[in-house]
């Protein structure tokens, strides 16, 4: 069963919107589905070795004016990027379809579309 959680925050003294009690550490995008890709690193004499390419998540905190709370989230940058070109993320949740979206964040979707369509 998915919980969601709220925590008290002691530097903005308002309540911090965590995902399932903690920010997820996989090595996967909840919000574009970037991934750990794989392939080989190739020397200069054309010897090759298994590397894996890393995506480039980073810990950032959004404000949600419909939840009324910080959504504390790993995303890619260019997760992060839409996010903010889209106006946020409550609109950016709205206009994403679910099928990119992680179970978390369709369950997030559904808070925020109930709450803005009141």
């Amino acid at each position: 069963m998915l919980s969601i959680d709220f925590f008290k925050a002691p530097i903005y003294k308002e309540r911090v919107y965590f995902i399932d009690g903690n920010i997820d550490m996989s090595k996967v995008c909840p919000l574009t589905g970037k991934k750990v890709l794989y392939g080989n690193l190739v020397s200069h004499a054309n010897n090759k070795t298994k590397r894996r390419f890393m995506p480039n998540l980073q810990n950032v905190s959004f404000l949600s004016e419909s939840l009324g709370t910080q959504l504390r989230i790993r995303l890619s940058t260019g997760a992060v990027r839409s996010v903010e070109k889209n106006g946020g993320i409550d609109a950016y949740l709205l206009k994403a379809s679910t099928d990119v979206l992680s179970a978390k964040f369709r369950k997030i979707r559904k808070v925020i579309a109930g709450k803005t369509s009141k």
